[in-house]
């Protein structure tokens, strides 16, 4: 008899094939011992390759195998019988077996069932003992058992034998291929012939060499778990069930599931999927700020070139102090006092824990009366302490919000603006710091160094320091001033600054010596100098003469101010008198002054300069924001942005934070230039309706960059971001659209919307806009939006109330508030002088009193006869 064994260890799972050819129905025992001693190595079980398959248990029972009890009848017969022509008699399942069925589905599916799993018979009986199924069987509901494969090494299988000894133990011993079994793995033969002595028998019952039956019989071994179906997909993915219908009614579920994934799958690519899309976009934000020194990003890869350009802000968002110049200087001062000290100064000036009044503004504090800061730069008198408390809770913000003011200017002048400074012959930029306290010179020369070395990669430069220039800082009080002078080198100290308006205009002063030549800056920074002044003159007049100190060629003036209502209302009336007296516009080139005399020299009208507003409006109308000039009560809306630094070292012992490390400073600013005029230009740029219009429509296909290899349409519509609405609040971020509330170039707030429908580049870009940048995809729809500026304030208390005043009394006991009155004398010539009203004369009349306190009346009149 030729008995063949096939071992496909590694494509399916364990299976043995026994052949029988022109021999009689051997001993089914004697062949499954003899089997599963080839297949398992004897004492050694193969290892089996494990797979990832579906399957609703975790362990299958084990259980003894039990022969089968119909095994199919031999045919005597002289023509070859095919395997499948053999159709094994089936006989009808019995009542054990139907309840057998029903209690494998219900452990294996569940309280569900999978759809025409069991017969009519077997859905009654089913229905009878567990009640109906709750729904029916999902592929979700299959589970999926990972299982790592197992390699299997050569070494692992062993040929051995078992030999029965004399005390009826078994022993192994080795297999010697030599006695006619050859061992051969992968797909071929396990043993190709056995030859054995039953073959003469063979040939004397007379059976044919040729013919004979084949017999499968499925082989296992006693207490194994038991063996499972098996099916495997072209997915690579082995469906396990208990028997042939539980893996048909698997592979169905999980043919759904497939199904069900690859629409989802199309779905997915017709609409894109915005949340997870939000989440790469997050974590490559992240990525970028972790790697400030990359050049190229994705996300300026993916951005449109118009919309790169019309960013504002730092890059990376959060600005750190610079170490040499600012942290390392202040720290060797502070170090000088005890922290402590320092703290409770700061405590005292700024508001309390938490610093209210200085550059910060804290959460739980917004509720505080809104203050300037506690200390001015310009103020003569400064102890020691108060001086270190100025250093360590201003200067950090301060710097902050300069730099990010600068770079916003650099942005929208131009690269060149700010090379033609560092390469102009003589000397270099000239810079007034003029309320900084020397925070504004360092943030100045950050980003000259910035530039500079830009400059030095492209090869314009060889140097390594950009040229320092000409750099002047105002500090009023000495103890500020040395402090400053340690961090700063080639720099002059003013205590006040010099009085251009009301100078004196003759060119020849009273002692006949010559006028020195008036002082005029490239760029004064002047931050936090108008909110501490409380009279509106004062606040024109400081203007007037920050303005007057610029040079007539270009220079930049910046104003800054807290991001409060009230320091909104400092900058908006800056710009509101610069536009009325200096700037000129189109239609607007001359001013009236207000005092017309013979003995001035002043003329009635006089003609504007050259001029324009830089950032961050893109307007030279009234303010949306400020239609009312004065103070305002229950302002809501306000121009503001915000900027995040770190904090350094000794600012977090002041504040005693231990939790974050960061502060948003929040400010007003203003930026203007003076004698350039880039709406005068050869190619002039858009303002009011028209620049808006066009805004809205969009340049995403317009003025785009030269690129090598691709041909461009000329067109006469040119990008400026200067003609750009600019963003006054976070973009609002929904699903499927962005809404974008924007301060118009016509001077008009207004909500425009970016659908994902508009364009795709579009609603990505806006998606990833920021607060305070330039918009300049259009947008598909716009309305106009209402601002909250509140009710108006004046100092009489009409219009709104003052703090402290009631209905005419005033503090607590309602006191009467006194008012004195005047009358204006006229003569025939004219005025001739002013008297007081006798009715206020009991108000000022000084009256002689007695030491208690009572009026004198004088002596006292003798009786005459007309007291009689």
């Amino acid at each position: 008899m030729d008995i063949a064994i096939r071992s496909l260890q590694h494509q399916s799972p364990p299976t043995t094939m026994l052949t029988a050819r022109k021999a009689p129905r051997a001993c089914q025992s004697c062949r499954l011992q003899l089997l599963s001693l080839f297949e398992y190595g004897f004492t050694n079980p193969t290892k089996t390759v494990s797979r990832a398959r579906y399957s609703t248990i975790l362990e299958p029972r084990p259980r003894t195998f039990q022969p089968r009890n119909n095994a199919p009848l031999r045919r005597f017969t002289s023509a070859r019988v095919a395997l499948e022509d053999f159709k094994p008699a089936v006989a009808e399942p019995s009542p054990a077996d139907i309840e057998a069925v029903v209690r494998e589905a219900r452990q294996t599916f569940g309280e569900t069932l999978p759809k025409d799993y069991l017969s009519a018979e077997e859905y009654t009986l089913y229905e009878r003992l567990y009640g109906p199924p709750v729904r029916e069987t999902r592929p979700e509901d299959l589970e999926y058992l990972p299982v790592g494969e197992e390699e299997i090494e050569e070494a692992d299988v062993r040929n051995v034998l078992l030999r029965e000894n004399g005390d009826g133990e078994y022993e192994e011993i080795e297999f010697d291929p030599a006695l006619g079994y050859t061992v051969e793995h992968e797909d071929r033969l396990f043993a190709e012939e056995v030859v054995m002595e039953d073959e003469a028998q063979e040939e004397a019952i007379g059976f044919d060499s040729e013919e004979g039956i084949n017999v499968e019989v499925e082989s296992a071994l006693p207490d194994v778990p038991e063996p499972v179906a098996e099916a495997s997909e072209d997915s690579g993915i082995r469906v396990q069930g208990r028997n042939q219908r539980e893996v048909d009614a698997i592979a169905r579920l999980q043919k759904d599931m497939d199904a069900a994934m690859a629409r989802a799958a199309e779905e997915e690519e017709e609409d894109i999927d915005e949340e997870y899309e939000e989440e790469i976009e997050e974590e490559e934000e992240e990525l970028e700020e972790d790697e400030p020194d990359a050049y190229v990003d994705s996300d300026a890869i993916r951005s449109h070139p118009h919309t790169l350009a019309a960013r504002s802000g730092t890059f990376p968002a959060t600005v750190s102090l610079p170490r040499e110049q600012i942290i390392e200087p202040i720290s060797e001062l502070l170090a000088r006092t005890n922290i402590k000290h320092i703290r409770e100064a700061a405590e005292k000036v700024f508001g309390g824990p938490g610093l209210p009044y200085s550059t910060m503004i804290p959460s739980t504090k917004k509720h505080l009366p809104q203050r300037h800061i506690g200390l001015d730069a310009a103020q003569h008198r400064m102890s020691e302490v108060d001086a270190d408390a100025y250093l360590a809770a201003v200067m950090p913000g301060t710097y902050a919000a300069v730099v990010s003011t600068i770079v916003e200017t650099r942005k929208r002048l131009g690269a060149q603006w700010l090379r033609d400074l560092l390469l102009r012959k003589g000397e270099g930029p000239r810079v007034l710091d003029a309320g900084a306290g020397g925070g504004g010179a360092i943030a100045w020369r950050e980003v000259l160094q910035a530039e500079w070395d830009v400059m030095k990669e492209e090869g314009l430069v060889k140097r390594d320091t950009a040229p320092i220039g000409k750099t002047t800082v105002l500090t009023g009080a000495n103890t500020l001033r040395h402090r400053i002078s340690r961090m700063l080198e080639n720099t002059t100290f003013l205590p006040r600054l010099p009085d251009y308006v009301h100078a004196s205009r003759s060119k020849v002063h009273i002692d006949g010596a010559d006028p020195q030549a008036r002082k005029v800056y490239d760029i004064v920074i002047a931050p936090h100098s108008l909110f501490p002044l409380k009279e509106e003159w004062r606040r024109k007049q400081l203007v007037e003469n920050l303005w007057s100190l610029l040079d007539p060629k270009g220079g930049v003036l910046i104003l800054l101010e807290k991001g409060l209502p009230r320091g909104f209302e400092a900058i908006a009336g800056a710009r509101e008198l610069l536009l009325e007296n200096h700037i000129s516009s189109p239609h607007d080139t001359t001013t009236e002054n207000e005092i017309e005399s013979s003995a001035s020299d002043h003329a009635r009208f006089r003609d504007k300069e050259d001029g324009m507003i830089v950032a961050p409006c893109t307007n030279h109308t009234k303010c949306p924001l400020y239609l009312t000039p004065g103070l305002s009560s229950g302002r809501k809306d306000l121009c503001h942005f915000s900027q995040r630094f770190i904090r350094p070292p000794y600012l977090q012992q002041v504040l005693g934070a231990s939790v974050r490390n960061h502060d948003d400073v929040k400010f007003s600013y203003l930026a203007v230039r003076r004698g350039v005029d880039a709406r005068k230009a050869a190619t002039p740029i858009l303002q009011g309706d028209a620049a808006t219009d066009q805004s809205f429509e969009g340049y995403e296909e317009y003025d785009l960059p030269v690129v090598e290899g691709e041909v461009q349409e000329p067109s006469d519509i040119k990008f400026n971001s200067l003609a750009l609405p600019r963003a006054i609040l976070p973009p609002l971020k929904r699903r499927g659209h962005v809404t974008l509330d924007l301060c118009t170039p016509s001077g008009k707030l207004e909500r425009w919307t970016v659908p994902k429908s508009f364009s795709r580049t579009a609603y990505r870009d806006a998606r990833k806009s920021k607060w305070g940048d330039l918009w300049a995809l259009g947008a598909k729809t716009r309305v106009h939006r209402s601002a909250r500026l509140g009710h108006g304030l004046e100092q009489s208390g009409k219009g709104g109330k003052m703090k402290g005043v009631r209905d005419g009394r005033q503090g607590k006991g309602g006191k009467k508030v006194k008012k004195n009155k005047f009358n204006v004398i006229m003569g025939p010539d004219g005025f001739e002088g002013i008297e007081q009203d006798r009715s206020q004369s009991k108000f000022v009349r000084p009256e002689k009193r007695t030491k208690g306190g009572r009026i004198w009346k004088g002596p006292p009149k003798p009786i005459g006869e007309d007291d009689i």
